[in-house]
């Protein structure tokens, strides 16, 4: 039988012919279709059915248990032989030799040899639908493979067990919160892993389980237990089973493509060989023509059922850089600089930047922007964090499975300071390993040129320093701040070009400009939208009078405090001197930023 190129089956084998450990756990893309060849030929098949052939070899008895099924030899045969080995372990004698002493034996000794005959078969009975049972009869199968007498094994074969739902049989909890079944299965497992004679012995565990997280830590954090982790379908195996899956299908229902199988495959990253199989008996059962737009849209639920929709979402921005007003400056280097960086793939990319500001000045609406014309896959990370214990991890680990199987993708972050916490003694661990673990993605030399990073804040200062750091997002910290000179008048002449009867002349622009002293970029958006609303009621243009009377009704809200900390906060923490609104400004004006800062601070302002 041909061996696919599987880089987790290949690691596996090495670890249990090595026996570098005894316990494996198998995680990752666990519920998906693995291909299988054969003589007969080839064929797509589930984690466990894929396991048994590739690991179906003469000199290992492979046991599989299933947490709703029984105790099950994979060959006929080896149930015959561990039972025997079994009876010798137990009695002394094999299953012959036990028969023959049944026969000769009377009255209450032939009773007692006749059930020792039966109990094994009744024990493997018992253990259906009791995972207890079977964890503690598999425990005993291994005692009695390595139990030698006369100079010779009882079991001559070494056994692979094969537990699949691990995470249910020995489930993740405080020890305290857990039922008295689990905390005995939890029990039996630290025992048997940790038993010298197991350690080094030829038997071996593999538990498969989507997450080492979800195993109970008892377990899960022993140091002989080795986990290697299965990964999503790469674009060689996805034409692979493209190619497989057509070569199945009748003439009239062979697939019909926009572009050729090398596009398909290209463009389905992200999805497991299962989700592909959907999408492709979708199409050949309507025998319809296969779009992109078919692709991408499976490609998009398919993530967000993995991760959930309030994990993460699809930006599909409508507006571009031309529909943001003011902003010259930052425009333009948005277009030179940062986005050619962020669509390569090179030593010049870029992991991400951050965008800071004060609330209110059009950080997202600028950067959705970005997103929209980068033609990038964009996902929204809503919330990484669960309620429910040890779920967080579960989460992560699914989003780094997405980004490795897609090609390139930018991760959009809003209010990023509420998303990740900071390291420090007094964070919650949860909040500690999950801000650990996103720090490290953002560094990973794996990801360099696939991940691109955008997060955005009003509190940069809130963001952990590990973070802001060079090599992750402090590469590039972008200070958005409120409209001053020439942008400043694009965007008075912005809010009332819809209305206005004519253009503004420059007295009214100077007159403008004084009624809306410190405005931003939301303020002036909600003032467009209120002259607007003004101007439907009434069914015609409005006046500059009555349009002035609009704006000194108007009263700022009592945020200027904080936005201005925000502003300051954003200047100390910008990277680039041409993004700062005077490029040339020396340390005694950082000084005084920093001054200000503090004088805030001592108000209460944060």
């Amino acid at each position: 039988m041909k061996s696919p190129n599987y880089e987790f089956l290949k690691e596996a084998g090495r670890i249990l012919n090595s026996g570098q450990s005894r316990t494996l756990f198998l995680t990752g893309n666990i519920h998906d279709l693995y291909r299988l060849e054969s003589p007969e030929g080839v064929k797509y098949v589930p984690l466990v059915n894929f396991l048994s052939a590739q690991w179906n070899v003469s000199d290992r008895i492979l046991v599989v248990y299933e947490l709703n099924g029984p105790i099950r030899f994979i060959n006929k045969g080896d149930r015959g032989k561990v039972r025997d080995a079994w009876l010798k372990w137990r009695t002394g004698l094999d299953a012959n030799s036990l028969a023959i002493e049944t026969m000769l034996a009377t009255g209450k000794v032939q009773a007692e040899l006749e059930t020792m005959s039966k109990v094994f078969d009744a024990n493997l009975k018992s253990a259906i639908g009791k995972p207890t049972v079977a964890l503690e009869i598999l425990r005993q199968m291994c005692l009695c493979s390595r139990t030698w007498r006369d100079a010779r094994p009882f079991l001559r074969e070494d056994l692979i067990i094969i537990i699949e739902a691990a995470d249910m049989v020995v489930p993740e909890g405080e020890i305290s919160r857990l039922s008295d079944a689990d905390r005995h299965r939890t029990s039996i497992c630290q025992d048997w892993f940790s038993d010298p004679g197991f350690m080094d012995g030829g038997d071996s565990v593999v538990f498969i389980t989507e997450s080492r997280s979800q195993i109970n830590s008892r377990v899960a954090r022993l140091p002989q237990v080795v986990e290697v982790q299965t990964q999503a379908p790469d674009e060689k195996m996805r034409k692979e089973f493209i190619e497989w899956f057509d070569g199945l299908q009748d003439q009239d229902k062979k697939l019909q493509l926009w572009s050729g199988k090398q596009e398909l495959a290209k463009f389905t990253a992200g999805l497991s060989t299962h989700a592909l199989m959907q999408l492709l008996k979708g199409a050949t059962h309507l025998r319809r023509p296969l779009t992109l737009n078919d692709v991408v849209a499976k490609v998009e639920s398919y993530i967000q059922s993995q991760l959930g929709e309030d994990i993460v979402e699809f930006k599909k921005p409508s507006h571009s850089l031309k529909d943001v007003v003011g902003f010259s400056k930052l425009k333009e280097f948005l277009s030179k600089e940062l986005m050619p960086r962020f669509k390569s793939s090179g030593p010049d990319s870029m992991s991400g930047a951050a965008v800071c500001g004060p609330i209110g000045g059009g950080k997202t609406f600028i950067f959705e922007a970005v997103a929209s014309e980068l033609d990038m896959v964009a996902l929204v990370l809503k919330n990484i964090r669960s309620q429910w214990f040890g779920q967080t991890d579960v989460i992560f680990e699914r989003l780094r499975r997405v980004l490795d199987a897609l090609a390139k993708v930018l991760i959009f972050v809003d209010e990023a300071d509420t998303q990740f916490g900071g390291v420090g003694a007094e964070t919650h661990s949860t909040e500690r390993r999950l801000t650990g673990k996103i720090q490290a993605m953002m560094s990973d030399p794996k990801l360099r040129g696939k991940v691109v990073w955008l997060l955005m804040t009003a509190r940069i200062h809130l963001l952990s320093p590990d973070i802001r750091r060079p090599g992750r997002v402090g590469d590039l910290i972008i200070p958005v701040l409120d409209p001053k000179g020439e942008d400043r008048q694009e965007f008075l002449r912005w809010v009332v070009a819809p209305v206005l009867m004519g253009q503004p002349t420059e007295d009214e622009m100077k007159r403008l400009s004084a009624a809306m002293p410190n405005y931003s970029a939301a303020s002036f958006a909600s003032l467009r939208a209120e002259f607007r609303a003004k101007a439907a009621r009434q069914g015609d243009k409005l006046s500059f009078a009555e349009i002035l009377e609009i704006v000194q009704d108007h009263i700022p809200p009592a945020i200027g405090q904080a936005r201005r900390y925000q502003t300051l906060q954003a200047l100390i923490n910008c990277t680039r001197r041409s993004l700062l609104p005077d490029s040339t400004v020396g340390e005694k004006e950082r000084q005084g930023w920093e001054d200000e800062i503090l004088a805030l601070e001592a108000k209460g302002v944060r």
